[in-house]
């Protein structure tokens, strides 16, 4: 069977829904990926995903492993690929 034929189907995909915690409010929230940035650098350092908190407003910014940045392009996030001056 194709893919085609399997999903022929289907009007909609569900939305992914990612979950993270506020460091400020320690609030665990979800997320659409329409509410997530990842900013992909030279380095783990450089390399991060934000959102604003929906909880308390805050930005929040935290680090984005190899297996984040894997689930969060996958899941749609709009990517942003950091350059080092060179």
């Amino acid at each position: 069977m194709s893919a085609a034929v399997a999903f022929a189907g289907m009007k909609r995909v569900a939305d992914v829904v990612f979950r993270a915690g506020c460091p400020d409010c320690r609030a665990n929230v979800e997320l659409g990926a329409s509410a997530l940035r990842l900013a992909i650098g030279a380095t783990s350092k450089t390399t991060f995903y934000s959102f604003t908190c929906p909880e308390c407003g805050v930005a929040v910014r935290k680090p984005a492993g190899e297996r984040i940045v894997e689930l969060l392009t996958g899941g749609g996030v709009r990517t942003l690929r950091l350059h080092s001056p060179g």
